[in-house]
């Protein structure tokens, strides 16, 4: 009968143990993760990502396709959100769904992942008579570390980003 409650208590105290290593490793991918509100944001149209871009925050983007082969990477990027949100924003971009703004990239691998940062409203060039068009330069920098949180964070250092609170 001893033996029962100390088995017990074992596994009591192996299921706590496990529950706080879950909610230590924000990044534990072995098992199901608690549901979360996605702060990636869902392309929608150019018009939307333009407005992104105008709030001053650098825009990381995911081009990507929705399959089986692409959890990993989603989960990473949903990571990654969470943790920069709201100092950086994150949107995914199916391309399937929008081939010509992907294609605008001109890049044949997918997924990939791009920054664009520092939108600056640019000199208006001579012969362009519209005042109802607004230039605007951005930087592009393309995403090569590692897809991971880690990744991101020390692609971010690099950059000079702000390290959130």
């Amino acid at each position: 009968m001893g033996d029962s409650s100390s088995v017990m208590m074992v596994d009591e105290k192996a299921g706590s143990l496990l529950d706080n290593l879950r909610d230590f490793s924000r990044y534990y991918t072995g098992h199901p993760r608690k549901p979360q509100i996605s702060r990636v944001i869902e392309f929608k149209s150019e018009r939307q990502f333009v407005e992104l871009l105008h709030e001053g925050h650098p825009v990381v983007v995911a081009f990507t396709l929705r399959c089986q082969w692409t959890q990993r990477f989603d989960r990473v990027v949903e990571d990654a959100a969470a943790e920069w949100y709201p100092h950086i924003k994150f949107v995914r971009v199916e391309c399937p769904k929008y081939p010509g703004f992907c294609i605008a990239r001109q890049r044949k691998d997918y997924p990939f992942v791009e920054v664009f940062h520092s939108p600056k409203q640019a000199e208006t060039q001579e012969g362009v008579k519209d005042g109802s068009v607004t230039r605007y330069s951005v930087n592009v920098v393309p995403y090569n570390y590692d897809l991971s949180p880690y990744g991101f964070r020390e692609f971010f250092k690099r950059q000079g980003f702000a390290k959130p609170e």
